[in-house]
């Protein structure tokens, strides 16, 4: 009988790299993520540039010899890079899932439904024929133009929750009744983008055919159900548990393991892993077990250290001299077009249809046009798994950059124009509303 040869362990040069890497890239995006935030930008903004200024956009243009020992070819040094990234980004998504206020669903569902579908299906539809018309210019070699389309479709119709949510507690409208529905809209929108955008990797990893179709609709669709009949019971029971030690630890790590085992699970069934840790950290956030000030060590964590390296880490892949060219430049310009008109039509006709002002449905679609986190989060989805090349992932980057920096000064113009009401809570609460860190911008 033989035994196995002992895994070679990590040489010295590449744990090296990678220390070299991570220091700088976190150093870089908490320095710039501060400065956007003192220039009154997203910090997603900074944290991006600092890829950016270490990838082939500046630093591998102008010094390749110092890029290529910082970032050397080799796949190997880079997927340690992106094992890092990827669990920022499923804890990320985790905690974004935890913090949603379901409840403002349940007291504005009728307008915020209106607001949300109109606001999904017609970014929706405009992006996929926009992907249709743009597969010259965006489209990588070996993609299915049809699930290119799809893809451009999804990433254009999602909204970022925690971009509106900090642009509304900055400007001191999260008590108005239009930044509730914008919040309880995007909560639809966060579900429901979540979902599709499970569905179309689905399709790409899969192939597209009528059974695949189907099985990639409905698996979603069966991880929800199982996440409610028993994924719910077992984390109520763990949160329990964990809630007898006076230690935030137990409790942190419960909900580290919940989202993570949701990652695999849907990674497992074929579908994205940001999918299932998504429906972990919903879980996490409807088990009613939960005390927020638990998961302060685990959020803390997460926002200041992982996600700056995974947004670092999303702006390396970003080749700003692409826009050089002009299809790939007026592509841009297209993309950028259609995902504003989509949002801003979509959430003012589904604000209109409930019998809000002019003013409020140009607010509401002004805060559901920042893609932000989200946006980031699906593109490098796409580009993971090939159906976006380095062109379109930049363009849909770049789209969330621009709608997050649109929204604080059209938000300001049209609340100057919105009478307020006395919606505030009793006490003069903000309905439960916490303030979401700045770092999850």
């Amino acid at each position: 009988m033989t035994t196995a040869a002992p895994v070679p362990v990590l040489t010295h040069d590449a744990l090296l790299v990678l220390l070299l890497q991570l220091g700088l890239l976190l150093l870089l995006a908490v320095c710039l993520g501060q400065l956007a935030a003192r220039l009154r930008m997203p910090a997603i903004v900074g944290e991006l540039l600092a890829g950016v200024l270490v990838g082939p956009s500046v630093l591998g243009h102008l010094l390749p010899g110092v890029a290529g020992r910082l970032l050397p070819e080799r796949p190997a040094q880079m997927h340690l890079l992106d094992a890092v990234g990827q669990l920022g980004v499923l804890l990320l998504v985790g905690v974004t899932g935890t913090e949603l206020k379901y409840d403002l669903v349940r007291r504005r569902r009728a307008t915020a439904l209106r607001v949300s579908l109109a606001g999904l299906v017609l970014p929706l539809g405009l992006g996929t024929a926009t992907g249709c018309l743009l597969t010259g210019p965006l489209l990588p070699a070996g993609s299915d133009p049809t699930v290119f389309a799809l893809f451009l479709g999804v990433a254009l119709c999602v909204s970022a929750i925690p971009v509106i949510a900090k642009t509304l507690m900055d400007m001191d409208l999260l008590h108005r009744e239009v930044g509730q529905l914008t919040l309880a809209s995007g909560v639809i929108d966060d579900v429901v983008g979540w979902f599709l955008l499970s569905v179309v990797s689905a399709m790409a990893t899969a192939g597209l055919t009528a059974g695949r179709l189907a099985a990639s609709l409905l698996y979603p669709a069966c991880v929800v159900l199982l996440a409610l009949l028993v994924g719910r019971p077992l984390v109520r029971r763990a949160l329990r548990a964990a809630g007898r030690s006076p230690e935030p630890g137990p409790a942190v790590a419960v909900a580290a393991l919940t989202v993570l085992l949701g990652a695999a699970g849907t990674h497992a069934l074929g579908l994205e892993a940001v999918f299932g840790a998504f429906v972990g950290g919903v879980l996490l956030g409807t088990s009613g077990r939960l005390e927020p000030e638990r998961l302060a060590p685990l959020r803390t964590t997460v926002l200041a250290v992982l996600a700056p390296v995974y947004f670092a880490t999303a702006g390396l892949r970003m080749d700003l001299t692409a826009l050089a060219r002009p299809e790939v430049l007026g592509a841009a310009c297209a993309v950028l077009a259609v995902a504003v008109l989509g949002k801003f039509a979509g959430a003012y006709a589904g604000a209109k249809l409930s019998r809000l002002t002019g003013w409020e449905a140009l607010a509401l679609g002004a805060g559901m046009n920042s893609r932000g986190v989200i946006e980031v989060i699906v593109a490098m989805t796409g580009l993971r798994l090939g159906i976006l090349g380095p062109e379109a992932y930049t363009v849909v980057v770049l789209v969330a950059i621009v709608t997050s920096l649109m929204a604080p000064p059209i938000l300001r113009a049209a609340m100057a124009r919105v009478e307020e009401g006395p919606e505030r809570e009793p006490g003069g609460g903000t309905l439960g509303l916490a303030p979401p860190p700045a770092a999850t911008v």
